[in-house]
């Protein structure tokens, strides 16, 4: 795993081998910030990373200057991995949650200026999630939610979607409140 920009730019960190994660590829996770980059500025920013898998995306958001990083993983070797990690790193500001996801969205009325959701693609509810978001107004006004999802998925009609990029086998949709 490696961060891509920002205070902590090019570092490295040796991801187990007996993950289940399947992390966004360095790739498009590059070519995401930079959409993102022309939508939200990040410092400042409070940030939700959902199924947070290796932690890589609200790694990256704190490189970029994000001021509050709350990571949802329910898997416990996953939930360390981002522990470890968060310890290697002088003082982020990352609060790590270790939870099932729609349990989380049931329960928590924070709003934050950026959401990132990557579930398994194999969820049952994957479909679901947006939807979920979306009306639980979890998002501050001209928030951003990026939604990782499989090309069999289109969000396209669902309210404040914005666009849809796609890098090799990653797809992401962008909505905007």
């Amino acid at each position: 795993m490696r961060i891509i920009s920002g205070k902590y730019k090019s570092r490295r960190f040796e991801v187990p081998k007996n993950f289940k994660a399947r992390p966004t590829t360095d790739f498009a996770k590059e070519n995401l910030f930079n959409v993102l980059t022309n939508l939200i500025d990040l410092e400042e920013a409070t940030a939700l990373d959902l199924f947070s898998g290796t932690g890589s995306i609200s790694f990256e958001l704190l490189s970029r200057g994000c001021q509050e990083v709350v990571c949802v993983e329910q898997d416990a070797a996953h939930y360390a991995f981002i522990k470890k990690v968060q310890a290697m790193l002088t003082g982020p500001a990352l609060k790590p949650i270790k939870t099932d996801v729609f349990r989380f969205l049931a329960t928590t009325n924070q709003q934050f200026d950026f959401i990132f959701a990557d579930p398994p693609y194999a969820l049952k509810d994957l479909d679901k999630i947006p939807e979920l978001i979306l009306s639980k107004n979890l998002l501050r006004e001209n928030g951003v939610f990026v939604m990782e999802h499989p090309k069999e998925y289109d969000f396209s009609a669902l309210p404040h979607f914005a666009q849809r990029r796609i890098y090799g086998a990653v797809n992401f949709s962008i909505f905007i409140v």
